[in-house]
Parts: structure tokens; sequence; C-alpha cells
């Protein structure tokens, strides 16, 4: 007992200087120094995005197909944040969902957005069960939303602008835009070549963006000339598994994007893509 009293000071020091650490680190890892990151998540067969506002709310578009996306949002998050702001479903298809229901049993969440399609798989009814029993807010996304993300960053809904209920889940994605000073992000979710159509002929000056998450993880069946026109995207991404078996993303879709000049990244060759903006400039983290 005499011995530990003795050397009491010592790890009265040591606790001191260990407390003292942490705390200088939590406020360097917060100091967002004005820039905003979007991280595009190797999730395999799927889609997660993890976006940071400068004021560090956080929003993750999707979840991917299960547990491997908190793995990956180990990378990008400190290890002693457990909440996010807000979750958005852009489709309620388990690419897209089901690894939702790992985040909101390891995190604390404020709000759920998504489209108000109805999914089809188990998983999708208990994602809801979840948000109930997590007591987060339930929104139905409609255009003309702005969720403020802080520091002026916003993410503004395009689509959908009626029920969804009665749409399929990939006609009834989410499409929505990111915006930070005068650089932004488009996120067409699943959506069709129909759907684009229809939104770039009622909203056509919201389309030009610099960068574009690529629909349907570079399926034919979405980016189509008149989305690639008025979106005019210096930079896009696609995510999507290492020879998955749909074949994703298709020719079609790359030989579109290298005719629109587009530099094209995908998960599938890259890894997860983290990208910064400081409002004015978005550049690829290394």
């Amino acid at each position: 007992m005499g011995r530990l009293l003795k050397h009491l000071p010592w790890y009265l020091l040591g606790f001191i200087f260990v407390a003292t650490f942490f705390i200088w680190y939590v406020m360097a890892r917060e100091d967002r120094g004005g820039l905003l990151t979007v991280a595009f998540l190797d999730i395999g067969q799927g889609d997660a995005i993890f976006i940071e506002s400068p004021t560090g709310a956080q929003m993750l578009i999707d979840g991917g197909p299960g547990a491997i996306v908190l793995r990956e949002l180990g990378k990008v998050m400190p290890f002693y944040d457990r909440s996010i702001d807000l979750l958005l479903v852009s489709n309620p298809d388990s690419d897209h969902m089901s690894g939702f229901l790992d985040v909101l049993r390891s995190f604390t969440v404020s709000t759920l957005v998504e489209p108000g399609t109805v999914g089809a798989s188990a998983d999708y009814r208990s994602l809801l069960e979840e948000v109930k029993k997590e007591g987060a807010s339930h929104v139905i996304a409609k255009r003309g939303q702005n969720l403020n993300l802080g520091g002026g960053a916003y993410f503004e809904i395009l689509f959908p602008d009626r029920d969804a209920s009665g749409l399929s889940t990939n006609d009834g994605s989410i499409i929505g835009k990111l915006v930070y000073g005068t650089t932004s992000f488009l996120f067409p979710g699943d959506t069709t070549t129909a759907i684009e159509e229809y939104v770039a002929s009622v909203d056509r000056e919201h389309l030009d963006v610099d960068v574009l998450k690529v629909a349907h993880h570079g399926s034919k069946t979405s980016t189509s000339e008149a989305l690639l026109g008025f979106a005019s995207p210096k930079m896009a991404v696609i995510s999507a598994g290492k020879d998955n078996k749909y074949g994703h993303p298709h020719k079609e879709v790359l030989d579109r994007l290298e005719q629109f000049d587009v530099e094209t990244l995908g998960t599938y060759e890259k890894g997860s893509v983290v990208m910064e903006s400081n409002g004015e400039t978005i550049w690829i983290k290394k």
C-alpha cells in the first residue's frame, strides 16, 4: 500500500498526460478546417457514401448489403464517435439498406430519410422497426426539401416529386444534390433512364454538378446522355463489387462517360474513394 502511495503522483501525472492528449486529439479531429468530406465506401456490390460537413454533421447515404459498412466507417470516423446525424435510403433494395440495420445497432441516429417506395425484403421491414425503436425521426423525401448539414453545406432533394409508394424501388430512388459553396455532387441512387430524362426536363438548372455518383452501379439502365449532358460532371464514381455477377459497370455506361470526357473512378478498382471540398475546389484525398 505504501509503495502504491509513493508512486501515486506519477500515476496521476500519467493519467493527466493521457487525458490531455486525448482531448487535443479530439479537438484536432473535430476541426474540419472548412472542409466537406465525401467518402464513397468500398462495400462490395452496393452503395454507401459517408458525408461530413464543415461543422462535423454526418450523413450516410445508403448502408450497403451488410455489416461491412461498419468496417469502412471505422476508417473515416474517429473511434470515439458513436453517432450519425442522418441516414438516407436512396432505394430500399438490400444492396443499399441492409447495412443500416448494423449501423442503427452500433450508432445513435437522429433521422432517417427514405423515398417512400416499398421494399420487398425482410430487412426493409426490420429497418423500419429499428428506426422506431431508436426513436429517430422518419422523413419521406420530397422534391424541394433541403437537408441542412451546417457550415453552408446542404443536400437538396430533386426526386421523388410525388407519392412514390406505387413506383418500383429503382424508379422511385431518391435523386439528390449535395452543395457546398460552388461545388456539388449528384446522387441518383438506382434511378432509371426514364426518370433521369424526366428530372432533366423539369430540373435541368439544378443538375449541373462537379461529381456524379453513377446510378445503379454502372448499369446500362441508367446514366443517360440527357443526364450527362445537363449534369456535365468532371468526375464520376461507380460503386460496385469487383467481378460482380451483374457485369457492372456495363461497357455502354463507361463508353458514355468517356464520350462526355468524365474522369471515372470505381470502388471495384480503387477501393474507397474519398473527396474533399473547400467550397471552391474538389480533390481526391490520397
